[in-house]
């Protein structure tokens, strides 16, 4: 064997050992000091929620991926790859096929671009509410199954920021305020632990019965600050043993008391979240199958068309009632609905969210 092989099965030794990259495993042989941090962010694939985040801007990131799927809404359940990007894509389309091939194509290139990066690092930018952690652990179960060793990734996640009274998101800080992140408490190159965290925590939301949140949610992980928070406000998407409502739809009709538009009323229903993740467009969709109910919870104004940011919102006697939790929404009006791997349907759900126990609990119990 030459004296260069040898020293590359060292590197690659290395590599495996720490998780460390080429470049770094060999500096760190050679006795050389690392590759600075500007240096090694911009050599890695970068991840995001959304082309809100300037992450371009920061002069940290060449090459981004925006993650763009709403995962607590639709079907998620626990299929391969590609037959996934087919499920979601199908969901997110409702129906129209343009948009379901350029979503389609949207993911390919996504999934591709992890794939293709497999031998380099990774910098993943993102929040602390439930829309965004679900995000990263099907990210962080991905790359655990490329076989990418921990110490490639890093996250960068916060849930709030100085000087921003009510925190939304990355969205609203400069490129000069992003790029201070990496070196604050909220980036961490991540440990095999949180890879295999996230790889439950996938697991268990794409799972067909939900016996699997409660674990997650009462994870306390110094890396996934904000995982075990995200998947305890997951589980009160369930109907609730009280009324039959999710937390979401209970908001929406308590806003809904007094007449309002539907913006309006998105704009107080997400107040009342310590976390905002529900979209209007995921709210105005909630509000119509409220209002499409055989006994409708809502009335919507003009009744002909979906619910958008002027369509006017008044609770109706049976909303009032429900809300009162003098009726069962379930019960009364049934249910069609995926959280995750879990698909809801009928007027006798079985699993249902325990105000009381605060726990999820499954009916008869």
């Amino acid at each position: 064997m030459t004296q260069q092989a040898d020293f590359e099965q060292r590197v690659g030794a290395r590599m495996a050992g720490t998780g460390e990259s080429h470049a770094v495993a060999r500096s760190r042989l050679l006795g050389e000091q690392p590759a600075p941090v500007e240096e090694r962010m911009a050599a890695a694939l970068h991840i995001s929620n959304g082309d809100c985040t300037d992450l371009a801007g920061t002069g940290l990131a060449r090459r981004i991926v925006y993650w763009r799927d709403v995962l607590h809404e639709g079907p998620v359940p626990a299929v391969g790859r590609e037959d996934l990007r087919q499920v979601r894509a199908a969901f997110l389309a409702r129906g129209h096929a343009d948009d379901r091939g350029e979503i389609m194509r949207t993911f390919l290139r996504r999934d591709a671009a992890l794939e293709a990066n497999r031998d380099g690092e990774y910098v993943l930018w993102f929040e602390a509410d439930l829309y965004d952690q679900l995000q990263i652990v099907e990210i962080l179960a991905f790359l655990a199954g490329l076989e990418v060793p921990a110490g490639r990734v890093t996250l960068i996640c916060i849930g709030e920021h100085p000087g921003i009274a009510r925190f939304g998101g990355l969205g609203q800080l400069r490129p000069e305020q992003l790029r201070e992140l990496p070196a604050t408490k909220a980036c961490a190159r991540l440990t095999p632990a949180a890879l295999d965290l996230a790889t439950r925590a996938w697991a268990a939301f794409r799972a067909p019965t939900p016996q699997g949140l409660s674990a997650i949610a009462a994870t306390r992980s110094g890396e996934l600050r904000f995982l075990g928070e995200a998947f305890e406000r997951l589980s009160r998407e369930y109907p609730s043993t009280r009324d039959g409502l999710s937390l979401t739809e209970r908001r929406i009709l308590a806003a809904a008391e007094r007449e309002a538009t539907a913006g309006e009323v998105f704009v107080r229903a997400s107040a009342r979240e310590a976390r905002p993740f529900l979209g209007d467009t995921s709210c105005f969709a909630a509000m119509d199958r409220l209002a499409g109910a055989p006994h409708p919870l809502l009335d919507l104004r003009p009744a002909d068309a979906p619910a958008g940011r002027d369509t006017l919102l008044r609770l109706t006697a049976a909303g009032a009632r429900v809300l009162a939790g003098e009726e069962d929404h379930v019960r009364l009006n049934g249910v069609d609905r995926w959280i995750g791997g879990v698909r809801l349907t009928g007027r006798d759900v079985r699993w249902r969210w325990d105000e009381g126990r605060e726990a999820l609990t499954t009916t008869g119990q």
